[in-house]
């Protein structure tokens, strides 16, 4: 015994543990600090769609500095091809611009470019090195000049004058399947990107798949295309050098934004999206000469805002969040410019037309008296096991916090038996919850539980307050466990979307099936688990298939909710039609929803049938 206590771990950290690679190497084996997450194509923000913005960014950027008015692109047979007509990349520097880490045009501020995206000199590189095959040709006043690689490495380097060809560059890439896996592009996320690309740059039409698409009225087209409802008034258009902005009110709740800077969509918004909803709550509140709450005025509010920065710092790589402080060097703050632009552009409007000024204050007074509502909820939350530390704590641990909500005391009992008290809190339900769609707060506020849940997240003043990184829907995987699921889906979409939008939302995957001999015990959560389990552990395995949360014991919990924790994050973007989804599933019992069920359903004995046939 004393020689074990004694035995220390093999140490292999020498000088040959020390590594140094490539940028090439770096990228192909860590893609994910350049792009993002890889996925499979799936999801609209996969990297194989950044590979393409990452691409077309740099023809954006010779259109805003004044060259090329078309951009071509298709994506053909997983193969991706983006011609521009700008002035093309200088012949000379074409492979190393393509292939060399940190070397572009745009470092040094005020010569080649004025305002852009990229400015890392990484994008193009990380497409190249993460591509199967690579092509970029430049053409310059009748000579052109064309290099291909694989994986990074060049293959070929060419030559050619006399052509006759416009000016501008080309690029040709397939992703890399040895690095990405299977993955299969929709089209319908390139379009949308597309169209974000003409929204934002007026006078620029792009040619997708032979489709056309330009834009007369910029982000006034791109949310009068996005909204699901009539506006409350007409959207209130602000446009400006280096500065657009439309703003709208809907029926809803939540707010929606869609920001950009130079071109590239900000999905996390930044700087300039903290400034816009400053702007607009400060800016309302003195027009009126009243002092409302800022979620009063913003609850409901759909807007886009685009700004034009010299020199844009991005949170990453992927540049889906603006850091920036100042719209120039010696300029003035992105905050400040905004504020100024709102207080005197939005000032102006709403003094032109009294009509809107009259129906947003209505809409923000509704929002007043709703809030003030939903203060009345008890401070004894009775449904409420919460945990010690949240995520508005100042903890190492406050962004593991979370919170189950579950259905019935067994499945409540057996997760807070289980659960890490100091993380991990739960809130129970007693049974199926109200279907919220189409009901105002006022309504929703009258259902005890309901009003329970929102007091526990503490989320109607403002999502700054969210007590918990997730919020965990812990159903029953049978057709009563599926209804809560969309019941409670449907509350956050009617109410509160933005805890979707950022993804706080989740849905707890539980154990299907326990296979185990004397040996080995194997929680499977689909049937082709529950086969290979069985493979492993003989035909005389013991199988148990788990009806609900509350048949798995505590101690076995433990393991599901625990370091091993599958989830699936609920997740809607911009281009998902929210209201028309909740109209056809949870609206009144149309025609349509009862010819769907029919369609799809499923007879009591077949069921019957195959679950004898698993045990």
């Amino acid at each position: 015994m004393a020689d074990l206590l004694n035995t220390k771990p093999a140490d292999n950290y020498g000088d040959d543990a020390i590594k140094t690679l490539t940028p090439r190497e770096h990228i192909r084996l860590r893609p994910g600090m350049y792009i993002g997450k890889l996925g499979d194509g799936s999801q609209s923000d996969d990297g194989i769609y950044v590979l393409i913005k990452e691409v077309v960014d740099n023809s954006i950027d010779e259109f805003m500095n004044g060259y090329g008015r078309q951009i071509e692109i298709t994506v053909e047979d997983r193969t991706v091809t983006v011609r521009d007509y700008g002035r093309g990349i200088p012949l000379k520097m074409l492979a190393p611009a393509v292939s060399v880490m940190n070397t572009g045009g745009k470092y040094e501020e005020g010569r080649a470019f004025k305002k852009t995206v990229g400015l890392n000199g990484v994008g193009v590189k990380a497409v190249n090195m993460l591509s199967s095959e690579f092509t970029a040709r430049s053409v310059r006043d009748g000579e052109a000049h064309t290099v291909t690689f694989a994986c990074g490495l060049e293959q070929s380097d060419r030559w050619e004058t006399g052509v006759d060809e416009k000016n501008g560059t080309f690029i040709s890439f397939r992703v890399d399947e040895e690095v990405f896996g299977p993955y299969a592009y929709n089209l319908e996320y390139v379009e949308q990107l597309v169209k974000n690309y003409s929204y934002l740059n007026r006078g620029l039409t792009i040619r997708f798949n032979g489709q056309t698409y330009s834009s007369k009225n910029g982000l006034l087209d791109l949310l009068n295309e996005n909204m699901t409802e009539e506006p409350l008034y007409p959207p209130v258009h602000l446009l400006a050098d280096d500065i657009e902005v439309v703003i709208a009110h809907g029926t809803g709740y939540g707010e929606s934004y869609y920001s950009f800077v130079n071109g590239q969509y900000t999905s996390q918004g930044g700087t300039h999206q903290a400034a816009f909803r400053e702007a607009i709550a400060k800016t309302v509140k003195e027009f009126y000469h009243k002092d409302y709450d800022p979620s009063d005025i913003r609850t409901s509010l759909i807007a886009a805002v685009s700004l034009r920065v010299s020199e844009p710092i991005f949170e990453s790589q992927t540049k889906t969040k603006l850091g920036s402080k100042e719209m120039e060097k010696d300029g003035p703050t992105i905050r400040n410019f905004v504020l100024d632009f709102l207080g005197k552009h939005l000032d102006d409007y709403l003094h032109k037309h009294p009509e809107t000024a009259q129906i947003l204050q209505k809409k923000i007074v509704e929002n007043e008296k709703e809030r003030e509502t939903a203060k009345k909820v008890s401070l004894n939350n009775k449904k409420l096991r919460d945990c010690k530390i949240h995520r508005t704590d100042k903890s190492e641990l406050a962004d593991r916090s979370m919170i189950f909500i579950t259905e019935g005391n067994s499945a409540s009992g057996s997760i807070t038996k289980s659960r890490d008290p100091r993380t991990q809190a739960v809130f129970s339900l007693r049974g199926k919850p109200l279907n919220c769609y189409g009901l105002t707060k006022k309504v929703v506020y009258e259902n005890e539980e309901f009003n329970l849940l929102q007091a526990a997240l503490n989320i109607e003043e403002d999502m700054d307050n969210l007590r918990y990184e997730k919020v965990i829907v812990a159903t029953d995987a049978d057709v009563d466990g599926m209804h809560i699921r969309l019941l409670l889906t449907t509350f956050f979409l009617q109410f509160f979307p933005d805890v979707i939008r950022s993804g706080h939302l989740y849905i707890l995957q539980t154990p299907l099936f326990r296979v185990r001999n004397k040996k080995e015990t194997h929680y499977c959560y689909s049937e082709e688990e529950r086969q290979k389990a069985v493979a492993r552990c003989g035909a005389n395995a013991e199988i148990t298939r788990f009806k609900g949360l509350g048949e798995i014991s505590p101690d076995e919990f433990r393991e599901f909710i625990g370091e091993r924790m599958r989830l699936d994050r609920v997740r809607i973007t911009k281009d998902d039609p929210i209201h028309d989804l909740l109209e056809f599933y949870m609206g009144k019992n149309t025609f349509e929803r009862q010819g769907f069920i029919i369609d799809n359903l499923r007879i009591e004995e077949d069921l019957v049938e195959q679950d004898l046939a698993l045990n």
